[in-house]
């Protein structure tokens, strides 16, 4: 079994990356979806391989997005706003197919959200910004073939 967290959008937010402090150390790999990069700094040397981290709208870099095999899946990761996420996903559809990806990750719209389409699995952990009424991240389950996305809001529940 493989435990993924993705977060997105954090915007600065590092109280709220602390507080998934036990989570992300537990992970056998991190994604960091973009809209402030550098909040993932402290975690970085600890991480090293398991983390992933793309630039958004919102950093200075060109690292948009990567594509990481693990286990029998091949994951696209980006920040979304290339692909126009804030308008539909058919663009990430698109692009997931042209790298023969089976999992989309992306962020930039602030709402969670999963959904299967075109057989893409499309995950946006939605966003971890201080002044959020709904602060959510995702984690995915991987075993085998078996795929299972849950979004998380209630860590931050009342925050």
């Amino acid at each position: 079994m493989i435990k993924i967290t993705v977060i997105s959008d954090t915007h600065g937010n590092l109280s709220a990356i602390d507080k998934m402090a036990q989570i992300i150390l537990e992970s056998d790999y991190v994604f960091h979806l973009g809209d402030h990069f550098d909040d993932m700094k402290n975690y970085a040397h600890v991480l090293k391989d398991k983390l992933y981290r793309v630039h958004g709208n919102c950093d200075w870099g060109n690292q948009k997005d990567v594509t990481v095999q693990i286990g029998d899946h091949k994951i696209f990761a980006t920040h979304g706003d290339l692909y126009g996420a804030k308008k539909g996903v058919d663009r990430l559809i698109k692009k997931a197919k042209e790298e023969g990806c089976d999992i989309v990750l992306y962020g930039h719209t602030h709402s969670s959200e999963i959904k299967r389409e075109s057989g893409i699995l499309l995950i946006n952990p939605g966003t971890l910004q201080k002044y959020s009424a709904n602060k959510t991240f995702a984690y995915v389950i991987i075993s085998g073939n078996k795929v299972t996305p849950i979004i998380n809001d209630k860590l931050f529940y009342g925050i």
